[in-house]
């Protein structure tokens, strides 16, 4: 069963998602050389209960922390901690949803430190225009893979214009959201367009392609969340939630 919300709960989530907007633009000002990723989930959690929000990823599943901050080779799930402090060239991912009035908002950037390559500039921004690409696509009548065929094509136009390849992560995508924040339907990053269910207005999708400047193959950390990319090298991460109206996509979780 896939969720359906009347025009006054997606207005609601419309609510939770500008207070995302608002803990990672707070983050995202905050993340430099010499700040731990601890220091920006307390900033992260302080912006949500500011709002009279609570963090959504705080105890879920007995996660620890209010953010995901995954650093350079981390993909996804990373743990705050004092002891992560950002240096000059670093890359990090911030995963945040928050709850307001029991409607949930999911959102994710990619943020540099310092100093940038070209080659992590170009994976950040494959990754940014593939989530737009999925977005494009969430119009009422059309098929769940249709996003996933719009993700995946976005990636390969970006590596014909970078002269390079990237690591399409398989093993995680996006999800519907609402009333809980993972909920069906499970949205993967690649795969043939016309299959899955049909999109109806009132849904609601968190569109989240990963990318990797090599292999797509990923290992979870010791710790049980954490998620590293095989060989070493750097990832992206970006996400908004969406809803399907007859007016085409809204996207929930952008700055107002």
């Amino acid at each position: 069963m896939i969720e359906i919300k009347t025009p006054a709960q997606l207005d609601a989530m419309r609510a939770a998602g500008l207070v995302v907007a608002s803990a990672l633009a707070a983050v995202a000002e905050a993340a430099k050389a010499g700040v731990s990723t601890a220091e920006l989930d307390e900033l992260a959690e302080q912006t949500i209960r500011d709002a009279g929000a609570v963090p959504s990823f705080k105890g879920y599943h007995g996660f620890p922390a209010s953010i995901c901050a995954s650093v350079n080779e981390q993909i996804v799930h990373g743990i705050p901690s004092r002891g992560q402090v950002l240096a000059d060239g670093d890359l990090i991912s911030v995963d945040c949803g928050a709850i307001l009035d029991d409607w949930h908002g999911d959102s994710a950037v990619t943020l540099f430190v310092g100093s940038v390559t070209d080659a992590e500039q170009a994976l950040s921004d494959a990754t940014r225009d593939a989530m737009r690409a999925g977005i494009a696509a969430v119009t009422p009548g059309a098929r769940l893979t249709d996003i996933s065929h719009a993700i995946e094509t976005s990636v390969h136009a970006s590596e014909r214009t970078h002269g390079r390849q990237y690591g399409i992560v398989r093993e995680y995508g996006g999800h519907g959201i609402g009333s809980a924040m993972h909920m069906d339907p499970f949205l993967p990053n690649y795969g043939k367009p016309g299959k899955g269910p049909r999109l109806r207005v009132g849904m609601a999708i968190a569109i989240e392609p990963m990318l990797t400047l090599g292999v797509e193959e990923t290992v979870e950390l010791e710790d049980g969340w954490t998620v590293v990319t095989a060989d070493g090298s750097r990832a992206a991460h970006w996400e908004h939630t969406v809803a399907v109206t007859d007016d085409g996509p809204w996207v929930l979780t952008a700055p107002e």
